[in-house]
């Protein structure tokens, strides 16, 4: 009975979506108030309708109700109830509805916090989000109903696959939703713009928290998946290239370079066009990374459905979305015209750099995605774009972006002197070298490369830090009180800039200085690795809730001293069977040691395949890329956007 009343509140919501979209928007053009006020209870009525629907799907999971297919295919009695609960959206038609409930989310917090935005304008904007709604409502009702019943029904479930059976995926799914779907909202105010012929700074003051937002989620969500790759696959690596990394990147990078334009927008009135253009891209490279997961066109860990129906009403659902908001802006774009002008040298000038490098990045990305697909779609002949054409081609676009990013802050809008801004930089510049040069050494050298990208970390770091003290004029008298007086919005670009600064210095350690020992170590064997001695003392067999393994223990001993105990394993998942490996890792302020055990010889029994692997500074990766989302944070707290808009005619 649970499921069949979430699939009515499901039902009761996409109707809503429907009433929501058109009669609001139809109160809108003809200035009828009594229409226009349905949008409101509609936005909040659609959140409170998914809510119970997905709270109902969730409920199966928890008591194990197996008669619903999508629980008997997704779920086990004897999983935790961590895993339990995050199968509801760990598997096609949940995360599906995990989706819209988050749309909805985002829907009900526009029609909440928008309150001050101009009537229209707001109405016109949850119009567009109910028929963003309408097809994901749509595509669950006809292609991926969660509810659906089987019988007869089995005793117990098929289980999830045993690598998404881990805390970081269980957090990650939902984080990266977030950011997906709250690119919507930069989308509808986007064709909302369009359609009012709109866009002025207040409108840029308003899509820049939403857009804000939306990028933090992205940004944690893209971290988690790869802390989770790092220590979960027991490969030692936090980046692969793979398709499904690469469909959350997307938008990503095109989010990065809405940010940096709707900055111009509110500042300097120019650059609507392009800003509205990058809105509609980058939700759209949320939809289509949809589509690459979930269509079937690809084999992952991430990727759910095989149904080709699926994809079909996927892609159908891209051309509506895609091909009419682009259509929108063709016809409309025009009536964008731009307002201030500035000089080839200037900060707006710096930001366009920024925008078309980034935009750039992302076509890469989605060529190097897309094109072994398109390959065997048309010509049967499968090929494979690996990592080493992702490196270098988005690699290159990164070095002058960083190099720009530098300069960008210290550059005045309209008109800014190139020469007098490096006259200013000298001295980091040469910091930044010697610091390159002594890390180089230090590090026993390597690829020249290894050196670029450690000085392009230095020169990011060091002028961000000069940049943030001349701003404050650290060391002339009452520094303190200026910097509390810092608009929270400057301080949470320096905190981006200086984040993204220490992840470049980590990955670059991580990529050209890591180090790996693979070999059949007995007990009382010992291996050394950059430095640690690691012995394996023993191997015992343990029973978890629903797995098996074998628990290594290792002692790691540096400079004749114990540094601590390392306990990796090797699991086998009854449900469904499948082996795993859980790597022990001891993180420090230098690099992180990296253990997994593998199988036993099959002839000795006593003797253990073993991997070692050290990354140096893998720990200044994540802590950079948690500075930059701490810098969103603070951004968000800006008394500009606590106010969420400027107020305007109703």
């Amino acid at each position: 009975m649970i499921a069949e009343l979430g699939h009515f509140a499901l039902i009761l919501a996409c109707s809503l979506s429907v009433i929501q979209g058109v009669f609001p928007l139809y109160g809108s053009i003809n200035g009828n108030g009594r229409m226009m006020g349905i949008s409101l209870p509609a936005a909040y009525g659609q959140f409170l309708f998914v809510s119970f629907a997905f709270a109902a799907l969730m409920y199966s999971f928890i008591v194990s109700d197996f008669s619903v297919a999508n629980v008997a295919t997704n779920s086990h009695t004897l999983k935790p109830m961590l895993y339990k609960v995050s199968a509801t959206w760990g598997n096609h038609e949940g995360s599906i509805l995990f989706w819209a409930l988050i749309l909805a989310l985002f829907g009900a917090m526009v029609a909440f916090f928008g309150r001050n935005l101009p009537r229209k304008f707001h109405v016109t904007v949850l119009s567009v989000q109910a028929f963003v709604g309408l097809g994901f409502y749509l595509f669950l009702l006809l292609t991926s109903n969660p509810f659906e019943r089987i019988f007869p029904f089995p005793n117990e479930g098929n289980g999830l696959n045993p690598l998404l059976q881990d805390p970081g995926l269980a957090f990650h799914p939902p984080l990266l939703y977030l950011g997906y779907v709250g690119l919507s909202v930069t989308f509808s105010f986007a064709v909302a713009a369009l359609i009012e012929g709109r866009v002025d700074a207040a409108w840029a003051r308003w899509v820049r928290p939403w857009t804000l937002l939306a990028w933090c989620f992205l940004t944690t969500g893209l971290t988690l998946g790869s802390w989770w790759a790092y220590y979960e696959l027991g490969w030692g690596g936090w980046w692969f290239w793979d398709p499904v990394e690469n469909a959350a990147f997307m938008p990503w990078l095109v989010a990065t370079g809405l940010l940096h334009s709707a900055i111009v927008v509110e500042k300097r009135d120019t650059l609507k066009a392009w800003t509205i253009l990058l809105a509609i891209i980058a939700f759209s490279f949320s939809l289509l990374g949809t589509f690459i997961v979930r269509s079937g066109v690809l084999t992952s860990v991430h990727a759910f459905a095989t149904d080709p129906e699926r994809g079909v009403f996927i892609l159908l659902f891209l051309f509506l979305v895609i091909g009419g908001s682009l259509f929108l802006f063709a016809l409309r774009a025009d009536k964008l015209q731009p307002g201030g002008l500035f000089a080839p040298i200037s900060r707006e000038s710096m930001l366009i750099i920024n925008n078309l490098l980034l935009s750039v990045s992302a076509l890469v990305v989605m060529f190097g995605t897309l094109y072994p697909l398109l390959r065997d779609a048309l010509t049967g002949e499968k090929i494979t774009v690996g990592p080493p054409f992702f490196n270098m081609a988005f690699g290159s676009l990164m070095i002058p972006l960083i190099i720009v990013m530098a300069l960008g802050p210290m550059a005045n809008w309209k008109r800014a002197d190139l020469m007098g801004i490096l006259s200013r930089l000298k001295f980091m510049m040469v910091v930044s070298l010697v610091a390159t040069l002594a890390f180089y050494y230090m590090a026993g050298g390597g690829a020249i490369m290894a050196a670029v990208w450690l000085g392009l970390g230095m020169w990011l770091l060091f002028s961000t830090l000069y940049e943030w003290s001349e701003r404050i004029k650290l060391f002339k008298g009452g520094a303190l009180k200026r910097i509390l007086r810092q608009p929270r919005a400057s301080m949470g670009m320096t905190f981006g800039h200086l984040g993204l600064a220490i992840a470049v210095l980590g990955m670059a350690a991580t990529s050209y200085w890591d180090s790996e020992y693979q070999g059949i170590m007995g007990y009382g064997d010992k291996a050394t690795i950059a430095g640690y001695e690691v012995t394996l003392n023993s191997t015992d067999g343990i029973i978890g809730p629903n797995y098996t393994a074998v628990r290594a223990s290792f002692d790691v001993n540096k400079d004749g001293q114990k540094v601590t105990t390392l306990e990796p394993e090797a699991r086998v998942y009854m449900t469904p069977p499948m082996p795993t490996t859980e790597a022990a890792i001891l993180s420090t302020f230098l690099g992180d040691l990296f253990v997994v055990i593998g199988e036993a010889n099959s002839e000795n029994y006593d003797l253990w395949a073993v991997r070692l692997y050290f990354k140096p500074l893998q720990a200044w990766l994540w802590t950079g890329v948690a500075i930059m989302v701490l810098g969103g944070f603070i951004s968000l707290s800006d008394r500009r956007f606590r106010t969420g808009t400027i107020k305007g005619k109703k």
